[in-house]
């Protein structure tokens, strides 16, 4: 990832450093949460849908598509947060931050899809 600008060095780093949250989010869905569905249930979604969308972040960096990379990035720091927030107690409210980081995977794909069709 040389060819990319230090803005898109610096995502790719929070990209990564999200993936390993993820990872730690999944591990505590999965072992602290035990008791308790809901929260395991959204502490994993918003683990496997950050580590994916960390991942790809990376792949879009990897293509030098920093915005698309960005979108990713920024999408994971809204939503998996949100729904960790959710399973531990933070108010509802929290919740209407989740969809704004979906809608950033959603255009995330849709211009790496158009993207990919053009090279």
């Amino acid at each position: 990832m040389d060819h990319l600008s230090l803005q898109g060095r610096l995502t790719a780093v929070l990209a990564a450093l999200l993936a390993a949250l993820s990872v730690g989010g999944g591990a505590f869905a999965a072992h602290a949460m035990s008791g308790d569905a809901r929260a395991q249930h959204l502490l994993g979604t918003g683990a496997a849908y950050g580590l994916w969308h960390a991942l790809a972040a990376l792949f879009a960096l990897s293509l030098g598509a920093e915005t698309i990379g960005l979108l990713f990035t920024l999408g994971v720091l809204l939503f998996s947060p949100s729904l960790f927030g959710l399973a531990l107690g933070a108010p509802p409210i929290l919740g209407v931050i989740t969809p704004i980081g979906g809608t950033a995977f959603i255009l995330g794909w849709l211009l790496l899809a158009w993207r990919l069709w053009r090279r």
